[in-house]
């Protein structure tokens, strides 16, 4: 059975006065849990054996803030698997600490004046792995990409999200119909 470390502990491990309320305070607490072997033995190699009987990509641990300042989430990428193209209603960062995933970055191209379209242009791609950094993004559209594991090895990856700007979680993008939605937090 893996050891838990429930996130008071994890505040602890960081001396955390108060919560990261910042992408920059946020980009700060990444880098030191990535390095932290508390939380790596804890929270994400526990995980590797089913990361690889896995098809498709899931938050296998998930921590709020009881103030909704921020969200602690530990994604897990199997094989092939890969999210949709989205974006986010809030800042965010993450860093691949296990394996390595592909982000591919979009630029809007359209006015954003009909409710449901959007055109896309992928700006940039960059494969992560714990080498390479926080990779970080802003609200909307300062942000809209897609992440997923093109490799043949499971890929972990720690997210931390910051309050919410709206009632939306964020919205998804289908660059195929030019299409653009609000997505709801589940």
């Amino acid at each position: 059975m893996a050891p838990t470390l429930g996130i008071d502990e994890l505040e602890k491990l960081f001396d955390f006065r108060t919560s990261p309320t910042s992408l920059q305070e946020g980009r700060s607490f990444l880098a030191a849990l990535e390095r932290e072997s508390a939380f790596l033995n804890a929270r994400v190699f526990p995980l590797l054996e089913q990361a690889e009987r896995g098809r498709d990509w899931y938050v296998a641990y998930r921590h709020d803030a009881p103030d909704s300042s921020y969200s602690l989430q530990v994604f897990v990428w199997p094989s092939g698997s890969r999210t949709e193209i989205h974006d986010h209603s809030s800042w965010g960062a993450f860093c691949c600490v296990v394996g390595s995933v592909l982000e591919t970055r979009y630029e809007r191209l359209d006015d954003r004046l009909r409710p449901n379209r959007a055109r896309l242009k992928k700006d940039w791609q960059l494969m992560w792995s714990l080498e390479d950094g926080i990779s970080t993004v802003l609200p909307y559209d300062g942000g809209i990409h897609r992440i997923g594991n093109p490799t043949g090895e499971p890929a972990i990856s720690v997210h931390l999200y910051g309050p919410q700007l709206g009632e939306v979680d964020g919205r998804d993008y289908d660059p195929s119909r030019a299409y653009v939605c609000d997505r709801r937090e589940v």
